[in-house]
Parts: C-alpha cells; sequence; structure tokens
C-alpha cells in the first residue's frame, strides 16, 4: 500500500490566507506550478496512490482557513482512498472546540504550524491540544517549509523545539512536515531520540540532491525506518516524488559516492504509515481490500493503468538501481 501522507485541497486559494496566496499567484506567473488545490486535481493526482490524508489548515495569524467541515466532506466523497486531517490553531480562543469538533467529523488527526501561528510549540496554550490528540490516540503532524509568507516566525518552525513536546508525551505520534526542512539534521536527530516521532519526505522529495543527502545521512544514523512518503500535493505530486526517489542513485553512477539501496527506497515509499501512527485501517486498507478482492485481476491491471508510473516505466527507472543493492 502507498500512503500520500501530506496532501492539501481547498475551494478557493483565499482560504490559505492572504499572505500565502499571492505568494503562490506570484510564483504561478514564473512558471513554479499551477499549485491547484482543487478537489478535482486532487483526485486525479492521487491515482497512483492507494490511500491520502488530506489536510485542513487554520491560522488566526494569516486570517486564513480551510475548514475542518470543507476536509470531512471532501473525504467522505472517497472514504476508502481518503482520512482527513484537521489544520488547528492553539492560539485562536476557541481552539479546543475546533478539536472536539473535527474528532466529532470523523477527521483522523490535527496539523499545527507554529511559524505561521506564531507559537514555541510548547506553548501553555498548545498543551491542552496535543494532550486531547494524546488521549484520543490522534497523531499530531507539524507543518513546515515552503511556502512561507514573510510574517511567519522562523524562529518557532526549528524541529528541536519539539523535544519538549515529545519529551512531555512521549506516546503522541508526531510527524515532522518536510524532515524539518531546512533544519534537516535537527529533524533527523528528533526523531533517532523519540520512538513516535517521524517525518515525512514532501518537498524534498522532489529536490534530487537535498533527498540524496538526506537519505544517506538517515541511514547513517539508522533512521531510514523512520520516514515517511509524502509528495505535499500540490506542490508536488505522488508520480514525480516516486520517481525521483527510485532515481535518488543517479548522482552516484560512475562515481565513488555511496548509494541507497533500492529496498529502502521501497520501504519508504509503501511504508505502513497508518499502522506507525495508530490510524484506524477500517476506512481505508479494509476497504481497499474488499474492492480488489471484488475487482478481481483484470480489475486491478486496469487500476494499475491508470497510474502515472506504470509497471514499465517503474522498471526502467529502477534498473540501475539493482546494480547498486
Amino acid at each position: 500500500m502507498i500512503v500520500d501522507l501530506h496532501t492539501q485541497v481547498w475551494s478557493s486559494l483565499d482560504q490559505l490566507g492572504t499572505e500565502i496566496a499571492e505568494r503562490i499567484r506570484r510564483r504561478q506567473t514564473e512558471n513554479w506550478g499551477q499549485f491547484d488545490g482543487s478537489p478535482a486535481a486532487h483526485e486525479q493526482a492521487m491515482k497512483c496512490v492507494d490511500v491520502a490524508l488530506v489536510f485542513g489548515w487554520r491560522s488566526q495569524r494569516l486570517k486564513a482557513e480551510v475548514p475542518s467541515e470543507f476536509i470531512a466532506d471532501f473525504v467522505r466523497r472517497d472514504p476508502a482512498r481518503r482520512i482527513g486531517i484537521a489544520g488547528i490553531d492553539p492560539m485562536a480562543p476557541d481552539a479546543d472546540e475546533q478539536v472536539e469538533r473535527a474528532f466529532d467529523l470523523g477527521l483522523t488527526g490535527i496539523s499545527v504550524s507554529p511559524a505561521c501561528q506564531g507559537f514555541h510549540p510548547a506553548h501553555s496554550d498548545a498543551l491542552p491540544i496535543y494532550e486531547k490528540c494524546a488521549e484520543a490516540g490522534a497523531p499530531l503532524f507539524v507543518m513546515t517549509g515552503s511556502p512561507n509568507p514573510a510574517s511567519a516566525m522562523m524562529e518557532f518552525a526549528r524541529p528541536s523545539m519539539w523535544d519538549e513536546v515529545a519529551r512531555t508525551f512521549p506516546k503522541l505520534p508526531i510527524v515532522v512536515n518536510q524532515l524539518g526542512w531546512p533544519w534537516v539534521d535537527e529533524t533527523l536527530a528528533l526523531i533517532e531520540k523519540h520512538d513516535h516521532v517521524f517525518a515525512d519526505i514532501a518537498g524534498i522529495s522532489t529536490r534530487p540532491w537535498q533527498l540524496y543527502n538526506a537519505l544517506l545521512t538517515a541511514s547513517g544514523v539508522r533512521v531510514l525506518d523512520k520516514l515517511l512518503f509524502a509528495s505535499g500535493y500540490p506542490r508536488d505530486v505522488p508520480a514525480k516524488a516516486i520517481e525521483v526517489l527510485y532515481t535518488v542513485n543517479s548522482f552516484s553512477h560512475g562515481t565513488q559516492l555511496p548509494t541507497i539501496p533500492r529496498s529502502q527506497i521501497r520501504a519508504i515509499i509503501e511504508r505502513d504509515a497508518l499502522g506507525l501512527l495508530g490510524i484506524d485501517l477500517d476506512g481505508a486498507g479494509r476497504s481497499l481490500d474488499s474492492e480488489r478482492e471484488i475487482e478481481g485481476e483484470s480489475g486491478v491491471a486496469d487500476r494499475d493503468r491508470s497510474l502515472s508510473l506504470d509497471s514499465e516505466s517503474r522498471s526502467a527507472l529502477t534498473a540501475g538501481q539493482d546494480r547498486d543493492d
């Protein structure tokens, strides 16, 4: 099973807040990509994965909100392949109520963004939110990285600041987005220290040189098994992220540079992220298995042909990798 652990969707770009929306629109004119967060575009892009986590977004500081109700409605349209994550701003006066509402709607976890919400990760107002997650067995996702607006407080984005939270809630699953970029080494140190802290590779997954170095470092400190696949859609699409992962060793061909074994790359892509994070498989894994049994071999073949990376393409991409194992 391939799980895209971080995707976003919205009905209007302005839901992300004026600053972020303007930044994205400017990048669109500079050919940085379309950043199409529409439900229709999301559905098309996710054909090459089995399950996608879909994130809401809230920042009182940026006057931004992709409501939990919107995410829950989107998830209900395809509950076997989508899992909803609420965007919660711990600094908002109704943060507690928003968490309760998210869980009532059936959303599976919450996400926070200290830089864009303007709070230290161990802020006293944030701790009750984490406690609610711990009590509910719901994972906590830490939003980091780009696109950050100019008003974002980067001093609160450092992954090392989550050490206190991880010590306070040692059983709470925490996922640091984008490997904590630009503080990748801090993130690797954090996930090496705490059993229930993980990192996704969104964003960096389509920057081959950074990805190559990050994976080598992660291998060196023995935390490759705590890296989770994510595209960061709509910034990047999962098909492209998978392609870059399978070709990341191209830098080492014809050189003495080390390689990352193909088996470990495949493990990142196909890792049981839902199981590691304690996310209920009833709405995702079991439903998918049932669909596959009904489809039979022909149905599975049809579905495989719809993938952006078909089997022949994957074979071509990975042929050179076998020599590196």
